[in-house]
Formats: C-alpha cells, sequence, structure tokens
C-alpha cells in the first residue's frame, strides 16, 4: 500500500473541516482521522489528573511533556487549596512510571535534570553505543536499574491496572474511541466531562462502595434476596407457631362452665 499513487500525506494535505485531525495507521492496521488522547493518573488513589488532546501522528516521548506540564499544573493548583491539599505530598511529579512506548534517551535526561525518578519500561533495542553520551548512559543505565528493582516492577504492575483500567472505562465501555467532534479543543471539553466522571466514581465507590450507578443493579439485587429470604424464615416461623399453636389448643379443650343463676324478687 507505501507504493500506491495519490496516498495522502500529513505534511501535504489537511482536512478541510477537521485541521486539527492527522492521517494515522491504528493498532488494527487500518488508516483514519484521528486524535491522541494522553492520560495522567495517580497511582496512589487511580484518579486522571491529566487529559490532553494532541496530533496523532506525534510520538509518545514528543506528547508526554505537554502532559506533564498539564499535571503538575493542575497538582498545583489543588495544592493551593487549604482542604484539598493536605493529602497530597510536597513533591510535585516527583516520580514518573510509563510504559516502553516512551522510552528514550532525551526523555530520561529531560526527567533526570528534573529531579524526577522514571521507571520506564525499556524495549529490546539491543546492544548500544554510548561513545560521546555519557549523560544519555548514566539516565537509561539508572532508569534500568529501577525498573529491575522489587519497587520498579511494583510500580510497573500497578500502572498496568490503573491505566489500563481508566482507558477501559473511559473509551470501551465509556464509547469514546469515536467522537462526533471537530478540533481539540471541543474534543478536549468532551473528554474532561467524561474523566470527571470516572473521577467521580473512585468518590462514591470510596464513600458507598459503589462506584457506577450500574453496579447499584446487583446491589438492589442482593438486598431484594436478602428481603425474600427473611420473609420466607419469618413465614415458616409463623406456621410452624401456629401448628403448634393448635396442636396445644387439640390436646386441651376447653371445660363448659356451669350456668350462673341469678335471682330477683
Amino acid at each position: 500500500d507505501r507504493k500506491r499513487k495519490g496516498k495522502g500525506c500529513n505534511e501535504d494535505w489537511r482536512h478541510p473541516h477537521d485541521p486539527d485531525a492527522r492521517i494515522t495507521k491504528m493498532k488494527d492496521g487500518r488508516t483514519h482521522l484521528a486524535h491522541k488522547a494522553e492520560h495522567a493518573v495517580d497511582l496512589e488513589s487511580g484518579a486522571v489528573v491529566a487529559v490532553t488532546v494532541q496530533p496523532a501522528n506525534r510520538g509518545d516521548p514528543q506528547s508526554m511533556g505537554e502532559t506533564l506540564v498539564v499535571a503538575a499544573d493542575n497538582l498545583a493548583a489543588v495544592r493551593s487549596q487549604q482542604e484539598a491539599g493536605e493529602g497530597l505530598s510536597e513533591e510535585i511529579l516527583s516520580e514518573l512510571v510509563t510504559d516502553k512506548g516512551y522510552h528514550s534517551s532525551q526523555v530520561l535526561v529531560e526527567e533526570q535534570e528534573l529531579g524526577t525518578r522514571t521507571y520506564i519500561a525499556e524495549p529490546d533495542r539491543g546492544r548500544r553505543r554510548w561513545k560521546g553520551k555519557a549523560y544519555e548512559q548514566e539516565a537509561v543505565y539508572a532508569n534500568r536499574r529501577r525498573i529491575r528493582g522489587e519497587r520498579g516492577k511494583r510500580l510497573l504492575r500497578l500502572r498496568g491496572q490503573l491505566i489500563e483500567r481508566n482507558f477501559a472505562h473511559c473509551y470501551d465501555t465509556g464509547a469514546m474511541r469515536r467522537v462526533h467532534l471537530r478540533g481539540h479543543s471541543n474534543i478536549l471539553k468532551r473528554l474532561l466531562i467524561h474523566v470527571s466522571g470516572f473521577n467521580l466514581s473512585l468518590v462514591l465507590r470510596k464513600a458507598l462502595g459503589v462506584g457506577k450507578p450500574r453496579a447499584l443493579q446487583g446491589r438492589l439485587r442482593c438486598v431484594l434476596e436478602t428481603i425474600l429470604c427473611l420473609w420466607k424464615t419469618l413465614g415458616s416461623q409463623f406456621m410452624r407457631f401456629q401448628s403448634e399453636l393448635s396442636l396445644r389448643v387439640g390436646n386441651h379443650p376447653a371445660k363448659s362452665k356451669s350456668p350462673t343463676l341469678c335471682l330477683a324478687a
């Protein structure tokens, strides 16, 4: 398909009605006009702290910077509030955990200069040459040492659990893979509302034990089954008591009383 004539190129062509869309090859091999949504998630609570919409042809190492800036601004705004900021640490973005798609020597060097401890899964790239790249080598080896430790392995497992969960809720179950909106600003507004609902479900799960209204279906069924079981138990006890009472009455018949005479002069 690469040799086919008349193919479009992002550098030469823009969609007249959606200039922000980019020609992108999807994971299943299809080609679409698409946008790229990126989330930053807190690993302790699972809450989404930042959402960005960027060009779909932008790589993960290039798009990560914008998302981290938005996440830092949001956390700083929350920390400035007295009640909400009590549970937050004084260090913002002290650790960064991502998958292997974000692994880049430049990214590791930049995060090391910012004082961020990175736990970025490293892809198998074979033997690398580090001549004249001392800073890159130091950053890559430090990240490799961290991800091979017990804490690094635990954080990477936690990333797969929490990150993939909110993506499944927002885009698969939430049907946000396809949106009927144009422009990054409009799509971002829709995503913010959607992600706010996901964060609200975390608050409800913490307060009530139920995160989504759909989960109430199972809870209501349990309540109804409990009431029905209690009703059957009380009914059987009542029938047993009634039968015992009738037996007692049958074994001890009531004695007839003698008539009382009343004489009047």
